[in-house]
C-alpha cells in the first residue's frame, strides 16, 4: 500500500512538473484572436542546406490549418484536445518527419540553443510560466508562433504580447 502512495506520488510529480502552462491568462490573448499565419511570399530562402522555406511553411501552415482551434487538454494528444508539447511533437512528427520527445522538458534539452536575434521558422520557442511549468511552441517568423493555448486551444500567437514577451526562456533548434 504504501509503495503504491509513494508511485502515486511521484507519477502525480512528474506530469506537474513536465507540463504546459496552466496559468489563466485570459489577460492577455485580447489581440490574438484574429492573428493570421505569415505571408508565404516573406520565406522563399533556404532555413538549411537540405530544407527550404518555402516547403517548411507549407507544412507548419497545412498542420496550422488541421489543429486550429483544437482545444487544450493537459496531456492530450487527439482533436479531442491537445497539450503544447503533443502538438509540437505531432507537428515535427507527422509534417517535418523529425521524431523529438512527448513532453516540454525533455523537448528543452534537444537541439541547438539559439539567441532571439538567430531566430528561424521551425524552431522551438520556450516559456517559462511558472515555477516547474513550462510552455512550448513554433515559430513562424515575423514575431509570430503557433502552440496549443491553455485558453485558446492550438492558435498563432505574438511574441511580443506581454505574457509571453514576460515569460520567454529560450529557443532550440531541431532542424539543420
Amino acid at each position: 500500500m504504501k509503495k503504491r502512495i509513494i508511485y502515486s506520488i511521484f507519477i502525480t510529480l512528474i506530469f506537474l512538473f513536465t507540463a504546459c502552462s496552466s496559468k489563466n491568462d485570459n489577460n492577455y490573448f485580447s489581440i490574438n484572436r484574429d492573428i493570421s499565419f505569415p505571408n508565404k511570399a516573406e520565406y522563399n530562402y533556404k532555413i538549411s542546406k537540405n530544407i527550404n522555406y518555402s516547403k517548411l511553411y507549407d507544412q507548419l501552415n497545412i498542420q496550422y490549418k488541421l489543429w486550429k482551434g483544437v482545444p487544450y487538454k493537459y496531456g492530450g494528444n487527439s482533436k479531442k484536445g491537445i497539450d503544447c508539447s503533443g502538438f509540437v511533437q505531432k507537428t515535427f512528427r507527422d509534417k517535418l518527419k523529425i521524431r523529438i520527445p512527448r513532453t516540454t522538458a525533455l523537448q528543452s534539452r534537444i537541439g541547438k540553443e539559439m539567441s532571439l536575434d538567430e531566430l528561424e521558422m521551425g524552431d522551438l520557442i520556450f516559456f517559462k510560466t511558472g515555477f516547474n511549468t513550462r510552455h512550448v511552441g513554433i515559430y513562424l517568423e515575423v514575431g509570430k508562433f503557433m502552440h496549443a493555448s491553455t485558453k485558446r486551444g492550438v492558435t498563432i500567437s505574438r511574441l511580443d504580447n506581454n505574457y509571453y514577451s514576460k515569460h520567454f526562456w529560450k529557443i532550440k533548434r531541431v532542424i539543420n
